[in-house]
């Protein structure tokens, strides 16, 4: 029984890799006039408005959400509502998008003329443009898929997943194309996570003063360690005179010295430290922290200036607490 509903499971990814392959080897022109289109409505003050019913309906919503949170505005209209008032949400310098697999869905078709009176020009996202709703649009950007994922080849599956593909491949192409940044994203996320770590920068986020301690390469283990019970950090950075870093040391290290040399209480930093640590400029964006930390499996990440000397400590155990992890 797991192997039958395992099986039906990997026939249903098959197919959808397959209508993936398939719309990925037909874009073309149409692509890329549709590009140009969207640029060319943005850039003369107007939006993009994708419209659509049923499981299109929701692609298209998400679409649309997807292009408005890197830049290029869009919102997407029900065309159902559209024809009683929500089409006073368009004007003439927008650009308007219907997407039907199928071309056909008159819920969609009789939204259309209404919509052209107000001199929208009209794409269209369609299996084909041998339909209804080509023969209306001003470019259509044709994504055949050859069967649904469905059993009866009827409920929309490969057709969904290779529309939203496609979407996903437009927004990030007018990302490119438009010069949006990882500032300008985190500007448009300022609530979350995302908006946090590329907003902000390490020098926002490390710890400072008292938060965090310094010692020089003389200093025995032992003293070392109260300064870091009083910083409450797991770290001890090393410093030279000018406060350039040389090395760190660890509650980890102590207890691997400890382990061989019953005596490491009375040693020397120079003897102990890890030499030449991993460190980040505080002008970084905090985003590279946790980039970092995944990377090297560090706890403890040291902030330095553009001449390598000491600025600050980030402890792993703080980002979740600054919503960066």
């Amino acid at each position: 029984m797991s192997k039958e509903i395992l099986a039906a499971a990997h026939r249903v990814f098959e197919i959808e890799l397959e209508a993936l392959r398939a719309v990925d080897q037909q874009l073309g022109d149409e692509f890329v006039e549709l590009v140009k289109r969207s640029q060319a409505a943005l850039d003369r003050g107007g939006k993009l408005v994708l419209t659509g019913v049923g499981k299109s309906g929701y692609i298209g919503k998400k679409i649309a959400a997807t292009l408005s949170s890197i830049g290029s505005t869009a919102v997407f209209m029900h065309p159902v509502e559209a024809l009683h008032g929500d089409l006073g949400i368009m004007r003439k310098d927008d650009l308007l998008i219907a997407i039907s697999y199928s071309g056909e869905t008159d819920e969609l078709l009789r939204m259309i003329t209404p919509a052209k009176r107000l001199g929208v020009e009209l794409v269209s996202i369609c299996g084909s443009a041998d339909c209804r709703l080509g023969a209306l649009s001003d470019l259509v950007v044709p994504m055949k898929v050859e069967r649904e994922a469905c059993p009866f080849n009827l409920a929309p599956t490969s057709t969904t997943t290779a529309l939203l593909a496609l979407g996903d491949a437009w927004a990030m192409v007018m990302l490119q194309e438009r010069g949006f940044t990882k500032e300008d994203y985190g500007r448009f996320h300022p609530g979350g996570a995302i908006g946090r770590m590329v907003t902000m920068h390490v020098k926002d986020i490390m710890r400072s003063g008292d938060r965090f301690a310094v010692v020089k390469p003389d200093t025995q283990v032992r003293d070392a360690l109260c300064q870091m019970g009083h910083a409450r950090c797991g770290s001890a950075i090393v410093a030279d005179e000018e406060n350039r870093l040389l090395g760190i040391f660890t509650d980890g290290d102590f207890r691997r010295a400890a382990e061989k040399d019953i005596n490491v209480l009375t040693r020397k930093m120079a003897d102990v430290m890890t030499a030449n640590p991993i460190a980040i400029d505080s002008e970084a964006l905090a985003v590279e922290v946790v980039r970092m930390v995944e990377k090297y499996k560090i706890s403890d990440v040291i902030v330095v200036d553009k001449e390598r000397k000491v600025a600050g400590l980030i402890d792993v155990q703080d980002l979740p607490g600054l919503k960066l992890m």
